[in-house]
């Protein structure tokens, strides 16, 4: 069975940092594209980068560049959030594919999320 485990969120100020992790405990990262995307309470869910482990192929939204950075370890993805604002906080979620698509058109599983908090 295929399970991110997502972790690594918290509250953090604005202009903070956090790094999100994902493990692939139960699958093979090399298989698949491993994406992040976030929800807000009440907003549909944006996706936020991705990367296809095979190649290295990576994609970060617009709303990010410059700011996240996507990258892997051995058997996890990491996001690297950095110059956090207060509009961002929202329940960050890992998920997967086996399509190389970066950024994918619909995920194959999900993991149950961390949540990120931007406040002073």
């Amino acid at each position: 069975q295929v399970q991110p485990v997502e972790s690594g969120g918290g509250l953090v100020q604005p202009g903070g940092s956090l790094r999100l992790s994902c493990a692939a405990s139960t699958f093979t990262l090399t298989y698949y594209t491993i994406a992040w995307f976030r929800q807000a309470p009440g907003k549909e869910r944006g996706g936020v980068s991705c990367i296809i482990v095979n190649n290295g192929n990576i994609y970060n939204a617009d709303s990010v560049k410059g700011r996240f950075t996507i990258s892997r370890g051995h058997d996890t993805v990491y996001l690297q959030m950095n110059s956090l604002k207060p509009e961002e906080p929202a329940v960050s979620y890992c998920a997967t594919t086996k399509w190389r698509l970066c950024p994918p058109t619909d995920y194959d599983d999900v993991g149950q999320g961390t949540q990120v908090t931007v406040s002073s």
